[in-house]
């Protein structure tokens, strides 16, 4: 049996310990402390996901931070994206501000619908779904359409962003289109 004073000597030791600071590894995502190459795709310990900011200087190089977004993440905290999914979803690590405008581009929506991003990499999935959403598109309806026609999938984003669909894509539409406009 211990003596009361080793009991006594263990009792300020512990104190001192949980004193410490956490190690960075209990402590979870935290988007100011994460490298500029892991801070897009990355959702901190609070849910918010963190994003990559640029500051520009006038006499250097721009210079980038990583920061909290005010973009809470429903089901996901301390997240830090793979590699293996930034090259299977298509995104680019160093991202400065992320746009729906990459859902016009065939090539993008081409690997964000594959198989190996929407079934292994539901970050990644949830952050394009809620851009899309945002533009009045379901990212499953999207993704059906491009695996039917890829063209319609396009038009879909670009009708519900308030482009007009021309009826007739054809040689008369063109016709019509020069003919109706003033000389």
């Amino acid at each position: 049996m211990a003596s009361s004073s080793s009991k006594m000597m263990a009792f300020p030791l512990l104190l001192s310990l949980s004193l410490l600071p956490a190690p960075p590894a209990l402590a979870g995502v935290i988007c100011k402390d994460l490298p500029q190459d892991l801070c897009a795709f990355a959702i901190s310990s609070s849910s918010k996901r963190c994003v990559l900011e640029s500051i520009p200087h006038n006499r250097g190089p721009t210079e980038y931070q990583c920061r909290t977004s005010e973009v809470v993440v429903e089901r996901m905290s301390d997240w830090i994206e793979t590699d293996k999914c930034v090259r299977a979803c298509g995104v680019e690590r160093n991202s400065v501000g992320i746009s729906s405008d990459s859902l016009l581009e065939p090539q993008f929506t081409e690997k964000i619908c594959s198989p190996a991003c929407h079934q292994n990499c539901p970050n990644i999935i949830d952050l394009y779904f809620n851009l899309a959403a945002a533009e009045g598109v379901f990212l499953p309806d999207l993704c059906e359409a491009r695996r039917g026609n890829p063209r319609r999938s396009m038009m879909a984003i670009l009708t519900s962003s308030g482009v007009p669909e021309h009826p007739d894509h054809g040689a008369d539409a063109r016709k019509s289109d020069v003919a109706a406009a003033p000389a």
